[in-house]
Parts: C-alpha cells; sequence; structure tokens
C-alpha cells in the first residue's frame, strides 16, 4: 500500500504547495505546515522515501501518521482509507467476513448513488418550496454543497424507477432502507417522498443512511431516519461524525447538538466539530465514540423541560463510563432556543459564551438531586445525602469518584451552612461587607502563597512535599516502591503536583533524566527554585543521592506524615459536616472519632523523634518527659532524707 500511494497527492489535498521552492519533478515539496499555523512553507514533504518533516513545529511520519494526525482517527482507520484510494482490498478475516465486506461495499455504493439523485432534484422545480426553506434557514449554495444536502420528490417510486434504471437490483435498493415491499402487491415504494435529505455518513465517510425532513406540515413524522441496515445502526453512528472528529483534533471543542440543523448552523457557525445523535437519546456506544474523538465533549441542549431530562438522562448513562480525563460537559440553551435560532438571531458570540459557561457532569448532578426541593428536615438532608452516595458508588474510578466525593462536600456545605457565617461563601472564598476605601487591600500571589500566611500546618504540608519530590528526583530508582502513595499523595501546590505527575508519567531510570522530566513540565527555573529551598539542605539522602536505601527510608518516613495530617483533615471534616446535619450522640461520637485521628496524626509526625513506655494502665508514656520526673523526685526525696 506504501509503494502504491503517493504521500505528495496524500498530503496535497490538505495543504498549498508553494511552487517556488519545490521541485515535484523530484519529489522534494514545501507547503506552510498542516499542523501549525506558519506562512512560510517550512514542511518538506520527501516523495521518494515518503516521509514529511517540518522544521517549525518538527511534525514527522509517512501517510498513515499524516492520515491519523490531520483525520483524527486510528491506526487501522488509516489503513483502510489508504487501501480504499490506492484501490486495495482489505485483507478478509475469513471467506464468510469477505462476502460480508462485498455486500457491505454493494450496499454504500447504493447509498451513493441515491445521494447524487437526491442532490440532483434539489435544482428541479418540484423542490422549489425546500430551497425557500434552506433559504428562510441561512443554507445557501456552499452550505448545501457541503453537507450534500438533497430532495426526495413526492412521487411514490422516483427513486426506485431511477436505480432500478441504472441496473441496481431491487433487492440491494430495499437492503438499502431506500424502499420498501407494497402490502397490496405492487412493485416496491420509496421510503423517503416530499422530504429535504441530509446524508447521514459513518466515521469513514461512507454514506450509510438518510435523514429526511417533511415538507407538508400534515406529515406524521418531521424527520424521518432510514431504517437500520447492514450499514446502519442509529445507536452507534452520529452525523457529522468524520468532519467533526478532524476538527476536534485541531483543537475544535466537540459539540453534541439535537439535530441535522443544529450541527450544519454550529458548523457555518465556527464550530465544525459538531456531532447530532439520530432520532434517539445519546446512547453508550456514542458516548465511547465521542471520547475516541475528545477527553471532553460539550452537549448542548435546549433550556426546556425536555432538554434538561434529557442531560439527566446523559449523565445516569455517563456515571459508570467516567474516569480520569474521560467526562462530559453540559451548555444548556436558553428556553425555547437552539443553537441555529442563536447563531441565526445572536450571532456565533453567544454561542461561545454559552459554551464557556458549560458547567461540569457533578454541577449538574447537583442540580437534579436538589433544585426545587426543601431540606429543612433531618430526613430530607438524609435521603439527599444517601441518594448522592448512591449515585456517586457508580464511578468505577476510585480517584475520580473521591474528587465527586470533595466537590459534592463542598456544595452540600454551601447548602446547609449555619446563617451568619461571615458572608456568603463563594467556591472557596468568603464574600464580606467591606467596599470602598475601607476594603483591605487585595494581597498578592505570593503573600497569598507564603508559608507564614498559610499557616502551620500548611507550610509543613508544602515542606513534606518538596522533600519527597526532591528526593525522588534525586534517586528515582526507589519510585516503584512508592508508586501508588505517591499517585494518592494529595498536593497543595500545582507545581509539586505537576513534577509528581512527570516522574510518575516518565518514570526515570536515574537523576538526570528526572530532571530533564521534571523540567520539561514545569521549566528549569522552576525546577531549580524548588530545589534550592533552604530547607532541603538539612535533608540527609539529598546530600548522598543514588543512596536508594536512605532516599527509601526518608520518602517512607515523609509520606506516612503526609498521609496522616491527611487523614486527620478527612476526620475533622466529616465531624463539622456532622455538626450542621445532627444534634445527638452521632455529634458526640464523630467528635470523638476526629480526636482520635488527631492525636493519631501528631503521633505519626514525632513517633521518629520520640521513644515511649507503656504505663500500667496502657497508656503511652514520653520516656524522656518520665526519666525527667523520676530524676526530679530522686532529688527531692535525697534533700528530704539529709534534713
Amino acid at each position: 500500500m506504501r509503494n502504491r500511494t503517493s504521500l505528495s497527492q496524500v498530503v496535497g489535498r490538505k495543504v498549498m504547495w508553494d511552487q517556488r521552492k519545490s521541485q515535484q519533478g523530484k519529489g522534494d515539496m514545501w507547503a506552510p505546515c498542516p499542523f501549525h499555523q506558519e506562512k512560510s512553507a517550512s514542511f518538506h514533504v520527501d516523495d521518494r522515501k515518503g516521509f514529511y518533516y517540518c522544521f517549525g513545529c518538527h511534525a514527522k511520519g509517512d501517510a498513515i501518521s499524516f492520515i491519523r494526525e490531520t483525520e483524527n482517527v486510528g491506526f487501522m482507520e488509516a489503513v483502510e482509507i489508504l487501501a480504499g484510494e490506492a484501490g486495495m482490498q482489505m485483507p478478509a478475516k475469513d471467506p464468510q467476513a469477505k462476502e460480508k465486506a462485498d455486500r457491505r461495499t454493494q450496499l454504500a455504493e447504493v447509498m451513493e448513488a441515491a445521494v447524487r439523485f437526491y442532490r440532483m432534484q434539489l435544482g428541479t422545480g418540484a423542490a422549489q418550496e425546500a430551497r425557500a426553506y434552506l433559504d428562510r434557514r441561512k443554507l445557501g449554495p456552499a452550505a448545501r454543497d457541503t453537507f450534500e444536502i438533497g430532495f426526495a420528490p413526492p412521487g411514490w417510486q422516483s427513486l426506485f424507477d431511477h436505480l432500478t434504471g441504472q441496473g441496481i437490483a431491487p433487492e440491494l435498493i430495499m437492503a438499502a432502507g431506500l424502499a420498501r415491499e407494497s402490502q397490496k402487491g405492487g412493485k416496491p415504494y420509496d421510503v423517503f417522498r416530499h422530504r429535504i435529505m441530509f446524508p447521514i455518513r459513518d466515521g469513514r465517510g461512507r454514506a450509510i443512511a438518510f435523514g429526511g425532513r417533511a415538507m407538508d406540515p400534515d406529515d406524521k413524522a418531521k424527520y424521518l431516519n432510514s431504517p437500520e441496515t447492514e450499514l446502519f445502526d442509529k445507536g452507534r453512528n452520529l452525523y457529522n461524525l468524520a468532519p467533526a472528529r478532524e476538527a476536534s483534533g485541531k483543537g475544535a471543542p466537540l459539540i453534541v447538538a439535537e439535530g441535522y440543523m443544529d450541527v450544519i448552523a454550529l458548523s457555518e457557525g465556527g464550530f465544525p466539530a459538531a456531532v447530532a445523535p439520530l432520532g434517539t437519546a445519546v446512547t453508550e456506544a456514542q458516548l465511547q465514540t465521542l471520547w475516541r474523538v475528545s477527553d471532553e465533549p460539550v452537549i448542548a441542549l435546549d433550556g426546556d423541560a425536555a432538554g434538561i431530562r434529557a442531560a439527566y438522562r446523559v449523565i445516569d448513562l455517563a456515571l459508570p463510563l467516567l474516569e480520569a480525563g474521560r467526562s462530559l460537559r453540559f451548555a444548556i440553551m436558553p428556553p425555547g432556543k437552539d443553537p441555529d435560532d442563536i447563531i441565526r438571531g445572536e450571532g456565533p458570540e453567544a454561542i461561545r459564551r454559552i459554551l464557556d459557561e458549560a458547567v461540569p457532569t457533578v454541577s449538574l448532578l447537583w442540580r437534579r438531586e436538589t433544585e426545587g426541593r426543601s431540606f429543612d428536615t433531618p430526613e430530607r438532608k438524609a435521603a439527599l445525602d444517601k441518594s448522592l452516595r448512591e449515585t456517586v458508588k457508580r464511578i468505577p474510578d476510585e480517584t475520580l469518584r473521591y474528587h465527586y466525593g470533595e466537590e459534592i462536600k463542598h456544595l452540600r456545605w454551601e447548602l446547609f451552612r449555619p446563617a451568619g457565617q461571615g458572608g456568603q461563601r463563594k467556591r472557596g472564598a468568603w464574600k464580606t461587607g467591606w467596599k470602598g476605601a475601607n476594603a483591605p487591600a487585595v494581597p498578592s500571589a505570593e503573600t497569598k502563597n507564603s508559608l507564614l500566611v498559610t499557616g502551620q500546618d500548611r507550610a509543613d504540608q508544602l515542606i513534606r512535599e518538596v522533600v519527597i519530590l526532591a528526593a525522588l528526583i534525586s534517586t528515582p530508582e526507589v519510585l516503584p516502591d512508592f508508586e501508588g502513595q505517591v499517585e494518592e499523595m494529595p498536593c497543595l501546590d500545582p507545581t509539586h503536583a505537576a513534577m509528581r505527575d512527570a516522574l510518575l508519567r516518565i518514570r526515570p531510570a536515574n537523576g538526570a533524566e528526572a530532571r530533564e522530566a521534571v523540567a520539561a513540565a514545569i521549566g528549569a527555573e522552576a525546577l531549580e527554585t524548588a530545589l534550592s529551598a533552604p530547607h532541603l539542605a538539612i535533608v540527609p539522602c539529598l546530600r548522598r543521592p543514588g543512596d536508594a536505601e536512605f532516599a527509601a527510608l526518608t520518602i517512607g518516613e515523609e509520606l506516612a506524615k503526609v498521609t496522616a495530617r491527611f487523614g486527620r483533615h478527612a476526620a475533622e471534616t466529616e465531624a463539622v459536616e456532622d455538626l450542621e446535619a445532627h444534634g445527638d450522640e452521632v455529634l458526640t461520637w464523630r467528635l470523638r472519632q476526629a480526636s482520635e485521628e488527631f492525636a493519631r496524626a501528631q503521633r505519626a509526625v514525632r513517633e521518629d523523634d520520640i521513644e515511649y513506655d507503656l504505663g500500667d494502665n496502657g497508656a503511652r508514656i514520653d520516656r524522656g518527659e518520665r526519666n525527667a520526673f523520676a530524676a526530679l523526685m530522686d532529688t527531692i526525696r535525697f534533700d528530704k532524707g539529709r534534713k
């Protein structure tokens, strides 16, 4: 396939060659790079070797990688695309698979013939009303060509007669979902009649179905999709998938709209990565397809009751499928308006504002559980807690489930906090009554993040984070022994989190490789600042880089202290929540638990420096204090004896 494929022809569909710099006879071609914005021709294609390279962004590869990157497809899909262009048949796994592939190819050819027929009909006198409708919806000739919009004439056998006249077997026409058997013994009749036609293509660009918009206002179905066939599974396909996948690969947000017209309006308005389900609610298979295109698709739904209910159904479907780095956001349109209405009435900027305000899944989940409900009794509060716990349990990813729980705790605090606690708390900040010239100066970022202001607990945590990370950088050989604990280590400083993630991602083999990986993540200057902190100068293992045993001892002790302090904080937070929600013995029990957690944390922090004796009553006694007390008592007895 590589031998039969001309890389310059594959690339030439995406770029404009620089004719002054290129030498076509030698297969030496130059153009502006399709992977980054530039005006100069720094993208080089060597047709003889079959490789490309950009001297600006350093992108490189062959025809397969070019298709994968520009069209946002997987390896096998790229191979199939290139094989089709080269006129080569993909190898079939077995005779039955080959027969099935041949059958699907035949049906796809029938569908392409139907696309051409419907597009031709849009220019006839019978389609005058359809053209007027498209004009009112601001769909000019360019948009009609891009989306291959056509028209199905009112006759009962217009398409059937046309296709059979071209020698296509009636059985194939019906198998493609374009015609049905007559119940009265006559010849088959067209499925689509007197409708504006929207071709539906799969991820490889093959026509697999149609959607038709009725021109007759009395028609029972305003929109009608093809029936399911060997080519078409409405629960697995999405309208406009292939163009949207390519646009998403170039950075456009992936938007899931409700219908064809919304997708077309979004694409024409500057949002080309738009898709729509095909007459059904979003399915699990469609969600998986969306996540293969983008880590965080935006579900754009109408703001009426039906649209909100649809969003809630998507949440229920998505929760068991969520994982770190794979989620959804929801953009709710104003009531009574869809994306097409907003773009035509207010312009693309209005849609951009709505997309910028899209809410995460957890926010819409909270809205569903609390909107329009009263929580003025302990029973109602308990019912809310139970419902939320059961819902969050459906998330299989443990880390993600934890963060959902933390976010819901925050939202719950906002809902149930006692009145008069210093103003309105807004996402972690207190909104107080200070105004005008009397308002205190806003502290700088440096001041807010200083160890002096952050308090002892935060200062200790930040220092321990740096010690752990510095030890891992100097002796990365011990990372596999602590990988799970390091991954779960809460980092107060985002820079520390980036350092931790870089080490876990690269898994460096030596200190030089570790420094290089972390510097690439946070910058060389930030790394040197972190490692030059004064408190690191007294850490023994950092003065002996490469001593795995010494480094492991240091990291193990510091991780234990971080975990203990984190456990104490979690226990105190839960106790405060119980204080707000309960007024009986539950409060006493939780506060006692928090106190014990605090004591354990304190012991964990000091246990490496203090030795204990066990008293007669089972209590732990500081050996140093006990010895000092015993010495004091001996002195008193000695003085008394002398007297």
